[in-house]
């Protein structure tokens, strides 16, 4: 026999070989389009900054929206109800998206979860305009009245397909071999969903339910057809059951006044709905981050 000595230099990749050449030259073309596809985006962030900064003070927080051709003014209503609707469709959307997604990755097996992941995929992709006409002829024509509640219904309905995917795919991703350790132990399927797989999965699906999140929050079609607008504070003596502010409606609505206070609210809120949506990203990351399995 004879030995073998291991020479380091016979590793290292020729950086003139055609390989080489070709790897640079697609991960150059890969960062360059990443680059235009970023570019817009901060080009929209750092506009929005700009122009949502300047009429942003503490007083557009808590005031309520003035008429026009009136100075001062805020939308500290529209704050308080989108945080109420969104919470609503929460509630409403998170255990019915987690509670099926279980049933299709644990316990349905054949066409009925490959139709109803198919049934889910096309609710992702419905209009959220034909949303909100649903929504208005469920509850609103029902009921007779505007609500928070029509709103919330409205945007879980929005928030359950991306509840239902991102959860379905986090449970598959948990290995067979964490299920078959389980019921090795004397676990039976329920509590070896309950205890072992769904703990396991959370970090996707609190990643799942943040993307929910932000696109309910950002949505204005919906809640035109079943929030519609006011000018005053959600009335709780009520029960919601009255037209509610949002946000992004009243973004629309004064976005499109000839009137400068009003416009200088509409970028003031639109700032305000971003940094929302980014708080409750960083707030998710953090979570699971903190997370050790």
């Amino acid at each position: 026999m004879t030995d073998a000595t291991f020479n380091p230099e016979t590793l290292k990749r020729n950086p003139t070989s055609p390989r080489t050449l070709f790897s640079l030259f697609m991960s150059g073309v890969a960062g360059l389009f990443m680059t235009m596809a970023i570019i817009p985006l901060f080009i929209i962030l750092f506009y929005l900054l700009y122009k949502g900064i300047s009429a942003l003070n503490f007083q557009v927080l808590v005031q309520l929206p003035p008429p026009p051709m009136v100075e001062g003014g805020g939308f500290g209503n529209a704050i308080l109800g989108t945080v109420i609707m969104v919470a609503i469709g929460t509630l409403i959307s998170l255990p019915v998206g987690v509670m099926a997604a279980i049933y299709l990755s644990e316990f349905s097996r054949g066409q009925l979860a490959s139709w109803t992941r198919f049934a889910t995929n096309v609710l992702s992709g419905v209009p959220s305009i034909i949303v909100g006409v649903f929504a208005y002829g469920v509850l609103v024509l029902t009921f007779k009245t505007y609500s928070a509640w029509a709103g919330g219904f409205a945007l879980a309905i929005l928030m359950l397909p991306t509840i239902v995917r991102t959860t379905d795919e986090a449970l598959q991703l948990v290995p067979q071999d964490v299920r078959q350790a389980s019921t090795g132990l004397g676990a039976n399927d329920y509590q070896t969903v309950l205890q072992i797989v769904l703990p396991a999965a959370i970090p996707a699906i609190i990643t799942g339910v943040t993307l929910a999140l932000a696109r309910a929050a950002g949505e204005t079609a919906p809640l035109i057809f079943t929030a519609l607008f006011t000018q005053f504070w959600p009335n709780w003596d009520k029960l919601l059951a009255e037209p509610t502010a949002s946000l992004a409606v009243l973004v629309y609505n004064f976005a499109i006044v000839p009137f400068k206070n009003q416009q200088e609210l509409a970028w003031a809120a639109s700032f305000i709905l971003v940094l929302l949506v980014l708080l409750t990203s960083i707030i998710s990351r953090l979570a699971t981050s903190t997370r050790k399995y």
